[in-house]
């Protein structure tokens, strides 16, 4: 819990809300009251309902983003880093589903309601592969890169991290999949020319 940041106490008590009740059932009022304040102190931070939420998953998403950040930036052959990143995300979306599934539905509904959010999260995974893909550029190894590779290779490995698909799926490790999808981006990104 963040107990010296008013902002930080208000997203902890409406993470622990929506655990419990879901996002239906999260209202302001109920956030202000956890925390013993009035719903116009609450408003003082947060200027919206949709706002609360657009703030609590980008929070949620940001968990995910700073792994995923460190392999990005981190030296290295970008094949490897980019197979670890693919691997580390698509662990990552099972770990939610499977560890806590009520919370990932929470969340998924929630992010339905926290477009811009989602979109900025999706941004920073974009500028990630971007990153990865330049650097395999740059050292000779992928000549195949273009400026629309990212986003394509991040629409190749989707069904392994979107939300909605890995909930389907049960959280099924696709590990083994996933790694052979990298492979064959890997293998046509060094052939194209």
């Amino acid at each position: 819990m963040t107990t010296d940041d008013p902002r930080g106490r208000i997203l902890d008590a409406a993470e622990a809300l929506l655990r419990r009740h879901g996002p239906d059932k999260l209202a302001v009022v109920d956030v202000a009251r956890a925390l013993g304040m009035s719903h116009a102190n609450v408003y003082r931070y947060f200027g919206s309902k949709t706002e609360l939420f657009g703030e609590l998953v980008a929070r949620w998403l940001g968990r995910l983003e700073g792994p995923l950040a460190a392999i990005a930036a981190e030296p290295g052959p970008a094949p490897d880093r980019l197979k670890r990143w693919a691997l580390t995300l698509h662990r990552q979306k099972r770990e939610k589903v499977s560890v806590d599934p009520e919370m990932f539905a929470a969340f998924d509904k929630a992010a339905e309601m926290a477009r811009p959010s989602v979109a900025g999260h999706l941004a920073h995974l974009h500028a990630q592969l971007t990153a990865i893909l330049a650097d395999g550029k740059a050292a000779g190894l992928w000549p195949g890169v273009t400026e629309h590779s990212a986003l394509d290779v991040f629409t190749a490995i989707s069904p392994f991290s979107h939300p909605a698909l890995v909930l389907a799926d049960g959280a099924t490790d696709r590990s083994a999949q996933l790694a052979r999808v990298i492979d064959l981006i890997d293998a046509g990104l060094r052939s194209s020319t």
